[in-house]
């Protein structure tokens, strides 16, 4: 199981752009000190397309690209020594991953839809980031809120029963993945689902139907679950 302590070491340092390796000079010479993160990102960076189940990054390739999802639906993961895949996390349109402070990344990454990113060089990014108080701590900011889904990650399956972690994940992509009202639309299969919350694929599809059966949610399809009864999912989750 990926740990709370190696994220934590991992994480990117966006001070160190402060004073970034000697590289080709960035097509962007200047930046004003209210030059936003994702402006600049979309000035230096280049948006590449990804087909679905398409490898992104692999483990220990360098970690010198930040990415940014415009569209669909990315996960990280790590091969574990049992052969078993642990999702690190899910990146949907407007999320960046690519975070590492190492030199190589730890976590694979691999498109789950078909996706359009935007990759954009560190390198690039330094001396924008150097010019810019407000970027460096958009950058910061975006560290931190990664770190803190890492910490109520390990939290979730260090301590919670199979339904919590369930129900736990239907409320975390209710909040971040495209819904309408109370319905909730989700990219990822139940493989995926599976792999992220430490459990079997029957454990999930099974804590689902039980889910349903009492009605809490309805299953419309597979990738679109409907709340039917959050006060019930919120005591479930407790």
């Amino acid at each position: 199981m990926l740990t709370q302590s190696a994220t934590v070491k991992n994480a990117f340092n966006p001070s160190a752009l402060r004073n970034p390796p000697v590289e080709s000079k960035s097509p962007v010479e200047t930046t004003s000190d209210d030059e936003s993160l994702a402006r600049s990102m979309h000035v230096v960076g280049s948006v590449l397309y990804y087909p679905r189940r398409t490898a992104i990054i692999h483990e220990d390739d360098p970690a010198d690209r930040l990415y940014k999802v415009i569209s669909g639906a990315v996960c990280t993961y790590k091969i574990l020594s049992d052969g078993r895949r642990q999702i690190g996390g899910f990146y949907l349109p407007g999320d960046i991953f690519g975070l590492e402070s190492a030199a190589g990344h730890t976590l694979a990454a691999e498109s789950i839809t078909n996706v359009k990113v935007l990759v954009i060089r560190k390198s690039a990014l330094a001396p924008l980031a150097k010019q810019s108080a407000m970027m460096t701590n958009e950058l910061l900011e975006l560290t931190a809120r990664e770190l803190a889904r890492a910490q109520d990650r390990v939290l979730l399956l260090s301590s919670k029963s199979a339904q919590e972690r369930v129900v736990g994940f239907l409320f975390e992509m209710s909040k971040r993945a495209s819904s309408t009202g109370n319905t909730v639309e989700l990219p990822m299969s139940r493989q995926d689902i599976a792999d992220y919350l430490g459990l079997t694929i029957e454990t999930v599809s099974r804590t689902l139907w039980a889910l349903e059966n009492c009605g809490a949610i309805e299953i419309s399809t597979r990738r679109r679950i409907a709340f039917r009864n959050r006060s019930a999912l919120m005591q479930l989750q407790q």
